[in-house]
């Protein structure tokens, strides 16, 4: 490539990079988005974590639990007790130190059950002593206004309620088209006063941009009108969760990073163990004796059917073979000539030799076992 052509190509690639960074510069520019993240640590299982939040932020004291402990609460006339689960989960006795501390100038807040039969407290339940009774109408939307801003929909979920004679309301939100039920009540009792609420989803963290929990100035306003008996007065104690989750739906739904892999290996380890059908792998080989095993019994079989000269004759070849490899001089002669031989090169008597090299009768079992020992030992000798 010459010089002319390279500064050319520098050109024009120079150019084409100030067109790309000018088409760049002119398509887009700098911008900021905010994106809320998802939550993580304890908001993830603490619905309350907002609202507890909130309440220290603007001076008082909030704890949250996730059930209730009466002796470690050390309730005060004061304070406050706010529940998410089934108020019919507590026992008589739950339910009569939360009544004598309520009666003293407590503020409890409940959330209405559906109207479930099964969890149907007696008599002793919390919501029986209070004179409440659970209804089986379908929730509908309640409008609450804040004063110069938009109109919210409220208790659109949850259950609905009504009160017995003996029940004292000092407050009451009832349905739109009047059929009898609560969406929320205040209660007195004593000197205290029980909250009742249809739904509690305005009090809980959010988690999106519809649900935007107390992000919502409407939804404050609201936070504060039912915490307003004792707001700022004593400790608020904030109940997440009274009842504990299964355990096996817990580790169905948090915990498949784990059994999902054990499940594919153990389903994987069932199918190579499983019976097949068919010959889908090739059948084991047979059992196969030694060699050794194969020799003695040929030679037990020679012997038997009196063939013991094949067997020493055998032994004899082996011996020459090697002889002629390690002494092929000694090997070239025949006679006493060839045992003389033998016998100089293994240092051996030649009369030993000589036995060694003669055919044994074929009746002397001692005499044939005694030169294939020679023969043997000459052998391993060379």
């Amino acid at each position: 490539m010459n010089t002319a052509l390279r500064n050319t190509l520098i050109v024009v690639l120079l150019l084409l990079t100030a067109l790309v960074a000018l088409w760049f510069v002119r398509s887009f520019e700098k911008a900021s988005e905010e994106i809320t993240l998802p939550a993580y640590g304890e908001p993830t299982y603490n619905a309350l974590y907002a609202l507890r939040e909130a309440l220290i932020r603007d001076g008082s004291k909030a704890e949250t639990r996730r059930k209730l402990d009466l002796p470690a609460m050390q309730l005060q006339p004061g304070d406050t007790v706010l529940m998410l689960d089934d108020p019919r989960l507590l026992t008589p006795a739950q339910v009569e130190g939360l009544l004598d501390w309520v009666q003293f100038g407590g503020h409890l807040l409940l959330r209405a059950p559906d109207a479930d039969e099964d969890l149907d407290g007696g008599d002793q339940g919390l919501l029986e002593r209070l004179g409440v009774v659970t209804s089986e109408v379908p929730a509908r939307c309640q409008i609450w206004q804040v004063p110069g801003q938009e109109s919210h929909n409220e208790f659109c979920s949850g259950n609905r309620f009504t009160l017995a004679g003996k029940a004292r309301a000092e407050r009451r939100w009832a349905d739109a088209d009047d059929d009898g039920t609560l969406a929320y009540a205040r209660l007195r009792y004593g000197l205290g006063r029980v909250d009742v609420l249809g739904d509690m989803d305005f009090l809980l963290n959010g988690s999106g941009e519809r649900d935007t929990g107390l992000r919502d100035i409407p939804h404050r306003d609201l936070a504060r009108l039912v915490l307003a008996p004792n707001y700022g007065k004593g400790t608020t104690h904030l109940i997440y969760a009274m009842e504990l989750p299964s355990l096996w739906k817990t580790l169905f739904q948090r915990g498949w990073p784990v059994w999902a892999p054990l499940l594919l290996a153990l389903l994987a380890w069932l199918w190579m163990r499983c019976q097949r059908f068919g010959a889908l792998q090739p059948s084991p080989r047979e059992d196969r004796r030694s060699l050794l095993e194969h020799v003695r019994a040929s030679g037990e079989h020679l012997h038997r059917y009196r063939k013991s000269p094949l067997l020493y004759d055998a032994v004899r070849q082996a011996f020459l073979t090697r002889l002629r490899r390690r002494a092929p001089v000694a090997a070239a002669l025949t006679g006493d000539a060839q045992a003389q031989a033998i016998a100089d090169h293994l240092q051996w008597p030649i009369s030993r030799v000589q036995t060694a090299l003669q055919i044994p009768p074929s009746q002397d079992d001692i005499a044939l076992r005694d030169r294939i020992r020679l023969l043997i030992q000459m052998r391993n000798q060379l």
